[in-house]
């Protein structure tokens, strides 16, 4: 008779609980469930965020947090979900930040916290009440791991570099481009 190990059953309640936050977050975004604002909504939202292509930022992040949760939830190409959840929740640390730490104050507490969390499961591994350990660990293995970290990290800094320079050409007053450059303005 197989005894119930604490660890694992610890980890299959981490990874469903965290799992399906992510996956109800991202049906928000995906389909407007739960109050959401749907891929519509949140692509006008991804916009006033400064994330460009909109409509595609959306659908990256509703697929990475309902996808990852997902993922998560079931124990299944875990390092892959872990890493994806991660360079999504890295966005929206980005968009928080400015506001602090502490989420009452709109803070990027919450989001580190699940993509801390989400890295953890993904590095970790999903344990043994997982479909990862029913097939094997077929797409759970070590070079899993490294290449999904690897993408999302590279895909993050990407995006949030795009973002960066994308505000840092918003807060430049046209006039003043123009003028630099030599073309007449009004004031001139």
């Amino acid at each position: 008779m197989t005894t119930l190990n604490r660890r694992d059953l610890g980890l299959l309640v981490l990874r469903v609980g965290t799992g399906a936050v992510l996956a109800a977050h991202g049906s928000q975004k995906l389909f407007g469930w739960f109050g959401g604002g749907g891929l519509e909504g949140t692509a006008k939202g991804m916009e006033s965020m400064g994330f460009h292509p909109p409509r595609q930022s959306a659908m990256a992040a509703g697929i990475a947090e309902a996808g990852g949760g997902l993922l998560l939830a079931l124990g299944l190409a875990t390092p892959a979900a872990g890493a994806a959840v991660t360079g999504n929740m890295a966005g929206a640390v980005s968009v928080h930040a400015p506001a602090g730490f502490f989420a009452q104050s709109g803070g990027f507490e919450y989001p580190a916290f699940l993509g801390f969390t989400a890295a953890a499961i993904g590095v970790m591994g999903p344990g043994r009440y997982s479909l990862d350990h029913v097939t094997r660990h077929r797409f759970d293995g070590p070079w899993i791991l490294g290449a999904a970290f690897a993408a999302s990290a590279i895909a993050a800094a990407a995006v949030l570099g795009k973002r960066v320079k994308g505000q840092i050409g918003a807060d430049v007053d046209p006039m003043d481009t123009e003028k630099d450059q030599g073309v007449d303005t009004l004031e001139d």
